[in-house]
This record gives structure tokens, sequence and C-alpha cells, in this order.
């Protein structure tokens, strides 16, 4: 089956309950120094994609190490949030906390802020516009989300929502905002993961924003797609389009799916610091975990 088979039917016959989730057939992009017309194409028109190995496994050992170490850090400090941003955190079955969703987290780490320096990540910015940037210290930075399925977990799945609503919380108008997602674990269907509704980044602006009920709402949709990654691959999606993370099958251990988030900007540059104030919009994300 090819992406170009792919159709979003409304109002399907059979519930997304009733079936597994789909996959969506993929092509194998790898990234080059820049997005080629066809991997331009086929993010303009599906509003995701994926790249294999972006980066070696001596790359993700590297980087995984270095996150764990940042994440005792944070813990043995006390911390409960960075520049505004709360952080989540989770507690294992001994009972020791560790940070389930990381803001800023390559101020923390030289290899993490030198892998932002990837040249490859130019292209990415090419793409999402000539004035575009790699955003360490706006908005939430690097973020890496630590989903784990077991008791303690506080971070085990995120309802449907658009990464562009954030705008209007800033009181700005929603805008095209590619996220960057580089996996440091393998993220089989069976860890639950990216599940997206293609072309949603399309729709006009109301829809964009009550298509469904940001960050509550964790009901599978009947013409949604899961997106699988290994460890090492990186993918794009457009911050307007329509998607949520399922909960993962498995437990404990099995169940560890860790992503990094790399947002770009554009517009005014906007820094924070420890004296910025904490975003209205994550009031809402409390309900954003089950």
């Amino acid at each position: 089956m090819t992406a170009g088979a792919v159709s979003t039917p409304a109002g399907s016959a059979a519930t997304a309950a009733e079936r597994a989730p789909r996959i969506f057939p993929m092509p194998e992009f790898t990234l080059g120094d820049r997005l080629t017309p066809e991997q331009r194409d086929f993010l303009d028109e599906w509003g995701f994609i994926r790249f294999r190995d972006f980066a070696d496994p001596s790359v993700v050992r590297e980087l995984s190490d270095e996150t764990e170490e940042i994440d005792r850090r944070i813990v043995a400090e006390g911390r409960e949030s960075i520049f505004g941003v709360p952080l989540v955190i989770g507690k294992r079955g001994d009972g020791t906390r560790y940070v389930q969703r990381m803001v800023f987290t390559s101020l923390f780490g030289t290899k993490l802020s030198a892998f932002l320096r990837d040249p490859r990540f130019r292209g990415i910015l090419e793409v999402a516009g000539h004035d575009y940037r790699i955003a360490e210290r706006e908005r939430d930075g690097l973020v890496l989300n630590h989903f784990r399925h077991e008791a303690g977990s506080a971070h085990q799945q995120l309802g449907w929502h658009t990464d562009s609503l954030r705008d209007v919380f800033y009181f700005e108008k929603p805008r095209r905002y590619l996220n960057v997602g580089f996996y440091l674990d393998d993220s089989p269907i069976a860890k639950g993961g990216l599940r997206v509704l293609p072309k949603t980044h399309e729709q006009p602006i109301r829809q964009m924003l009550l298509r469904k009920i940001h960050f509550v709402d964790f009901e599978p949709d009947a013409d949604e797609f899961a997106i699988e990654a290994r460890a090492g691959d990186l993918t794009i999606h457009d911050g307007r389009l329509w998607h949520r993370v399922a909960k993962s099958e498995l437990t404990g251990d099995a169940s560890r799916r860790r992503v990094m988030y790399l947002p770009l900007m554009n517009g005014p540059v906007k820094p924070k610091d420890e004296n910025s104030p904490t975003p209205f919009y994550f009031r809402l994300r409390r309900f954003a975990r089950g």
C-alpha cells in the first residue's frame, strides 16, 4: 500500500474501537542536507514525515545517557519547573522520582546542545521558512517526553490537540509550527505512540481549535493512523495537525518511550529565564495525562 492510497473518509462505518490501529504506510525517507522535492511535497500534503536513521546507535546511546544524567540532577535539585514551565514528575515502583516531561533540556547537556547544531537541521529550517530558528530558550525549548505505562507514571498518554493552540494563549495568530521529534527508543505500535489525522493541518482555524476538546479527548478516531518509529529516527509534524499520544499496551520498562521535540519558531525572539511566568495553557495540560 502506498501513501497515495491512504484516504480519510468521514463517518466510517467501523468505529475506531472495533479495529486495530492502522499504521501509516510511510516511505523509507532519509534526510540529507535538505529535504528533497518529493519529501517536501509529502510533508505539505500529509502534514507529517519520518526520516529513518537520522542518528546512528552510538549517538542515540550518548544522548540517552546524557538525558538520564540530567534527569537525576533535576530530581536531586528538587525542581518543579524550569523558566516557568512545570515539569511532569513520575514515580517508579521503588518510589524514586523521575522527570516525564523535561523542558529546555538542551540547556543542561553539552551533547544535546551540540546535537542541535547538526547542519541537517538547517535544511528543516529552510522548509519552515527563511526566518525560522531553533528555539532552545523559547516556549518550552527542547522537550523530552518520557512515556511509561505503570503505577506511578504521570505521563502515559496525551489527548487530542494541535500544537498551534498555544499561539492563542500567547495572544498570537495560530501559525505553521513545525515540531521535530527525535526518538531515543523504538516506538512500535504496541507502545502506543503518535496518532495523527492526516491532512488536518489544512483545516480552517475554527476546526483547528474546536474539532475536538483539546487534551481532554483521549478517544481513538475512526480516521486516525499510527506513526511507528525506531530509535534514531526523526519525524516532523505540522503544529496545526490534530494528533494524540496513545497509551502503551505494554507495562513497566517495556513501555518506555522517549522522544525529544525541538520547536522551530519565527517572529520576535522571546527568550525565557527563571523569572518567566507560567503560561495559562498549562492549566489545561493538567487534563492531558492519564
